[in-house]
């Protein structure tokens, strides 16, 4: 996950993740073990689990490209956007094709091809298949992530972080200290997909952020993202408070609503005392 210069800020004005890891003892713990980490992670709450991949007219189409900014704790009774309200697969995806196809650019790498693109949606799609997390969160944090470029750079800012989408210490990389490979083969890109998805070695993927977040409703997600993003949910339980990007949660729901290209509303990383955000 990039430090300063974030690809979601670059293609549509919102604000990068931190490394996928605690930073900080001022966190909230009460939720998990930050270590209870395993390899191959699947979904343990059925009322979060997506086990039908195949469905993928599962929302109510494109949604809108815009940005409403979303406070507190996830939760709908705070405003946070209902499962309900989530765009298809489909139309997710094809509303971010453009992005996938344009965002190796700016780092000066090959554009991906249209079988990246593709190996891409396989790739979703088989990881949710395997692990029960919804292909629209994995979608979404992939976008977050890298823009969907397969060949982004492997960053390094206290944990490794590689592949689309900058997970803790995983092994697939199209793009590693100079190494670049184009194309990116089909596997490789699976294998990115699924370390963010069901975890590495070193640490956890979606799967495990949603089991150890504590939920069974929607804010399980934005919950879950934000434990993605810092490893961390602040004391507060306000998922713009604590370390890393303070915008990270409201992106995600966004995304899973038709957020596109729409100009973020969030400030809070620019400007976190405009937010009031407090840091434990």
């Amino acid at each position: 996950m990039f430090a300063k210069t974030a690809i979601s800020a670059l293609l549509a004005g919102t604000a990068i993740a931190a490394p996928a890891t605690p930073t900080t003892p001022d966190v909230d713990i009460s939720i998990g073990a930050l270590d209870a980490r395993q390899l191959g992670g699947k979904v343990s709450n059925g009322a979060i689990a997506n086990w039908n991949p195949d469905n993928i007219n599962d929302g109510v189409g494109g949604g809108k490209d815009e940005y409403n900014m979303y406070w507190g704790d996830g939760s709908t009774g705070a405003g946070w956007p209902d499962r309900s309200r989530w765009v298809s697969f489909v139309d997710m995806f094809n509303n971010y094709k453009n992005q996938m196809f344009n965002s190796c650019s700016w780092q000066g790498q090959a554009n991906n091809s249209g079988p990246e693109v593709g190996a891409i949606w396989d790739g979703i799609q088989k990881a949710a298949a395997a692990t029960g997390v919804d292909h629209r969160f994995i979608l979404a944090v992939i976008m977050q992530e890298s823009g969907g470029c397969v060949r982004v750079q492997t960053t390094n800012y206290g944990v490794r972080n590689p592949g689309m989408m900058q997970d803790h210490d995983g092994e697939a990389t199209c793009n590693d200290n100079g190494w670049v490979q184009n194309p990116c083969p089909s596997d490789t890109i699976y294998k990115m997909i699924s370390e963010g998805t069901a975890g590495t070695a070193k640490g956890e993927g979606l799967a495990q952020t949603l089991n150890r977040q504590g939920r069974g409703d929607v804010s399980a997600f934005y919950r879950a993202a934000r434990l993605y993003n810092s490893g961390s949910i602040s004391r507060t339980g306000n998922l713009q408070d604590g370390i890393a990007t303070h915008c990270y949660s409201s992106d995600i729901a966004n995304r899973l609503t038709g957020w596109v290209n729409a100009a973020s509303k969030c400030n809070c990383d620019n400007n976190p005392g405009s937010c009031g955000i407090q840091t434990n």
